[in-house]
């Protein structure tokens, strides 16, 4: 395969987006197989419509340790499959990809947000329905897996999911390492005794065990899991920086680890095929880090206590529809305004000019170009 094809069809939306570059690159004939497919669409009831052809995944980091070494383990300090059975949805983002596939936009949901959680059986005995009632989302993952935690999602923000796909700690650790490790800043320093991070404020180039507690430290300048949501943004926008770079692009070696480390650990929904791989990956061709944004779900001027539940986090009543209809429909998420000249104005020679335009966003995004320090690569 040509590099001049393969650098068309390598595009960095994020880990899991590069990975289906990648699957493409090498050929998806030989991946299909290998990858772990599960099924998370077949239990669900009434779904939302959707207006348009846009995509939208699902992608969560789960925090199950299957797969990592017991080096690994005692590295990130947690323990193992034995003494830390299941998984829990450590982050959750929704990836919005335009019906031109020529924009995607990032949202990060809050694990702590106050939803509605769905009737479902009960994880103790299947026979028993546990009825809708109030909960933290990522307690959707939790009782019901995959199945539950998108049909939260759907009746929450009325979003048509197309497709899952989750990334344990071993595939996230081993993904990163396969890239040469990632680059990031950190204006101050950190000593996180939950996550065993410590690091010094400046720029550091992190491999994949140390990557892993960078995204998930949250005990350290008291922003909780909303300080960590601005880091694991940042930490995305890094990567896409890295994978878009010529020094990966043009070596099929570490693509190929990359893909190896991908297919490992990484879950994907059950509908999403071969085709639809290569398909998507040839589409977001022009896909560029500048053409990337992220965000967080708006949210409300304080964070809320609920009875049962403790602290919770709640979406803004206002902005946050607002968002979930701008990606239901499709639309962009910066407002160009142009303004109107007064009459005054008019009548001087300087002013005759139709003003600037300027820009609103309200919802407060970044883009994958920019990083917090100015001299990342």
């Amino acid at each position: 395969m040509k590099t001049t094809r393969s650098i068309r069809i390598i595009t960095s939306l994020s880990l899991a987006v590069v990975a289906i570059s990648a699957f493409s690159w090498l050929g998806l004939s030989q991946v299909s197989g290998a990858l772990n497919r599960v099924d998370v669409f077949g239990s669900l009831g009434k779904r939302p419509d959707k207006p348009s052809s846009a995509l939208n995944y699902l992608l969560v980091g789960s925090d199950t340790r299957e797969g990592l070494t017991r080096e690994q383990e005692k590295i990130l300090k947690v323990g193992s499959t034995a003494t830390a059975a299941g998984a829990r949805s450590d982050t959750m983002l929704l990836v919005h990809i335009s019906k031109a596939r020529d924009k995607a936009t990032i949202i990060s949901i809050p694990r702590d947000s106050l939803v509605t959680i769905p009737a479902h059986p009960s994880i103790y005995n299947k026979k028993i329905i546990t009825p809708a009632a109030k909960g933290k989302i990522n307690a959707a993952f939790a009782w019901g897996g995959a199945p539950l935690l998108i049909q939260t999602i759907e009746e929450s923000t009325n979003i048509k999911i197309d497709h899952y796909i989750e990334i344990g700690f071993a595939g996230f650790a081993n993904m990163v390492d396969a890239l040469g490790g990632i680059q990031v800043c950190s204006k101050r320093d950190i000593n996180d005794p939950n996550s065993h991070l410590v690091m010094s404020a400046g720029i550091h180039t992190l491999d994949g065990i140390e990557s892993l507690k960078y995204v998930r430290t949250r005990d350290f300048d008291g922003m909780g899991d909303l300080g960590r949501m601005q880091r694991q943004q940042q930490f995305m926008s890094a990567v896409l920086r890295k994978v878009t770079s010529t020094g990966v692009l043009l070596n099929p070696i570490k693509l190929v680890n990359f893909f190896n480390a991908a297919i490992a650990t990484v879950k994907t929904d059950s509908q999403l095929n071969e085709q639809d791989l290569i398909t998507l990956a040839k589409q977001l061709k022009n896909l560029t880090p500048s053409k990337v944004r992220t965000l967080t779900i708006p949210l409300g001027n304080s964070n809320g206590f609920y009875p049962g539940l403790g602290s919770v986090v709640m979406w803004d009543s206002v902005l946050a529809p607002e968002l979930f209809n701008r990606i239901i429909q499709d639309l962009p998420l910066i407002d160009v305004v142009t303004p109107t000249p007064s009459a005054s104005s008019t009548t001087t020679v300087a002013a005759s000019a139709s003003p600037s335009p300027s820009t609103i966003d309200k919802f407060k995004t970044r883009t994958a170009a920019e990083n917090p320090c100015g001299a990342l690569k």
